[in-house]
């Protein structure tokens, strides 16, 4: 078949297209609408084997790969049912070369007339490529689940002896000791709440990576928020013989909406970094909130932490929010840390709209800077009409509501340790601890006398204490007569979805592991104020 058969207008048109398909790299293709082609570019050879007469006259479909037959007849058809003006048609479908191997091909197709004219691109390498990329894309998150779930196991891990450490010193503590025996519960202390800080600042780095940190929007009253934070770090500040200077506005207090767990952490990061980086003079926070002219608009908080420690210059100052770095290495073997805080400390903050500055003199210390936006829950008025009916009706933690006696504790946990250590904070505090081993027996204990609270670990053998309270639920509302008891869920597992699997599962509160007398009994605290 001549080239004469495309129907030029002359010999030169002729001598064009003849020239066309010659110079061409891509594969160009005439066929007829019942398939059979009529003319193609040496390019077929060079690409797919097949020389050109070996080609024309014979169907094209032919070359296909069986897997794209379905595909590639669909194609056939949008072009064929198109006009000479329609938009190309566009598809990617595979031949075979003539060693039997196959390759992609990438279409641009029309018709016009009787005919349809096609141009291909050798796409292998480009598909390959692609399929590698989302191969890789999937192992990737494959990998990057599996490190998810290593964290978090080994956050249990870690934490279920942890507990042990931080709980039985914490209570330890509240004895009495010697000048020197104390001078020693103070060291370990300060090494286990270093430990548990490593250990959730590497899980809420993976929870970034990830895309799974996530906000919680709740109410929140701001001093309780701050106020413990502050409590601890003035006590820290005070051993290293530094002063510790507070000023708070005279708005800074009230409800709000907002992740009050993600702003102390920040400023328990701030405020710890101050202390550890300042070896004379004082540490001072600043609280401010500014009211904002419209009544449907947040207010604006700013957290500010100040020190006169060893400050930073512009270049160490840029350095310090990205990940695994501090200022320079001095600083690492001088004052240790992984570098992680402040990092996770900037992502928080953008997370909740706020943002985070520094200003910082090498020798004269450094000024950090929070401004976060919050909507508050409740005028200031309505607020502090309620401070004082709130404030007496919390009443004491180890109380029952009414505050006639003490509470009577169900407490299901497997790890002994884990057990002495709350049975060691409540027993100073007059309360009857009835402990069991698994969820099975928390269940039957439960069923067989009343309890005030249930302290319900979250993993262990035979039923955990997701089922466990689930069951308590149940039989709660098989027996309406009994009301409904508080459900407080101490776990070493830690992150977001757990806390809210207790939550989905009844609980009404998720403390985790480590835990100390003050978060076990807040805790308390919380859920008999508003049994």
């Amino acid at each position: 078949m001549a080239y004469e058969s495309l129907r030029p207008a002359d010999d030169g048109d002729a001598q064009v297209i003849r020239t066309f398909f010659e110079v061409s790299l891509d594969l160009l293709v005439v066929r007829e609408l019942d398939g059979r082609v009529v003319r193609v570019s040496p390019s077929w050879e060079t690409v797919l084997g097949w020389r050109p007469e070996e080609m024309e006259g014979q169907p094209l479909l032919r070359l296909i790969h069986p897997e794209d037959h379905v595909a590639t007849l669909g194609s056939v058809v949008e072009v064929e049912t198109r006009g000479p003006t329609d938009q190309v048609v566009g598809f990617i479908n595979r031949y075979r070369h003539k060693d039997g191997s196959y390759r992609s091909l990438e279409w641009r197709a029309r018709r016009v007339g009787d005919r349809i004219y096609g141009v291909a691109r050798d796409a292998t390498a480009r598909v390959a490529a692609e399929l590698a990329l989302i191969e890789a894309k999937a192992a990737a998150e494959v990998a990057n689940q599996a490190k998810t779930d290593f964290l978090a196991n080994m956050s249990h891990e870690i934490r279920t002896p942890l507990n042990g450490v931080i709980g039985v010193i914490d209570a330890l503590s509240h004895t009495d000791l010697t000048p020197a025996q104390r001078e020693m519960v103070a060291l370990v202390q300060g090494s286990g709440e270093t430990l548990e800080r490593l250990v959730s600042d590497i899980l809420d780095v993976s929870k970034i990576e990830a895309g799974q940190l996530e906000v919680e929007i709740r109410p929140f009253a701001l001093e309780a928020a701050v106020d413990g934070v502050i409590d601890t770090l003035r006590h820290q500040a005070r051993a290293k013989g530094l002063a510790f200077d507070v000023a708070r506005g005279a708005t800074a207090r009230g409800q709000f909406l907002g992740d009050c767990t993600r702003i102390r952490q920040v400023l328990a990061n701030l405020l710890s970094n101050a202390v550890k980086f300042t070896a004379s003079g004082s540490v001072g926070v600043r609280i401010e909130v500014a009211e904002p002219e419209a009544a449907d608009a947040p207010a604006l908080l700013t957290l500010e932490v100040q020190d006169t420690g060893v400050g930073f210059d512009p270049q160490q100052t840029a350095m310090l929010f990205q990940r695994f770095s501090q200022a320079d290495a001095t600083i690492t073997r001088r004052f240790g840390g992984t570098g992680l805080g402040l990092s996770i400390c900037q992502s928080l903050i953008e997370m909740m709209g706020g943002r985070i500055t520094v200003d910082s003199t090498p020798g004269q210390g450094s000024r950090f800077t929070v401004e976060l936006p919050l909507m508050r829950s409740e005028s200031l008025a309505a607020y502090d009409a309620g401070l004082a009916a709130r404030t007496a009706g919390a009443g004491r933690p180890t109380r029952d509501p009414t505050g006639q006696r003490v509470l009577r504790v169900l407490l299901a946990d497997d790890h002994p340790t884990n057990q002495r250590v709350v049975q060691l904070i409540l027993a100073a505090q007059g309360a009857e601890v009835v402990t069991v081993n698994d969820g099975a027996e928390a269940l039957t204990a439960f069923e067989s006398g009343p309890f005030d609270l249930v302290l319900m670990d979250m993993q262990m053998p035979v039923m955990d204490g997701l089922a466990a309270t689930r069951g308590i639920r149940a039989h709660e509302a098989a027996t309406p007569a009994r009301g409904r008891t508080p459900v407080v869920m101490l776990s070493a597992n830690a992150m977001a979805h757990h806390r809210d699997d207790a939550v989905a599962a009844g609980a009404d509160l998720h403390v985790p592991k480590p835990i100390t007398a003050a978060s076990l009994l807040a805790g308390i605290g919380l859920v008999m104020a508003s049994a």
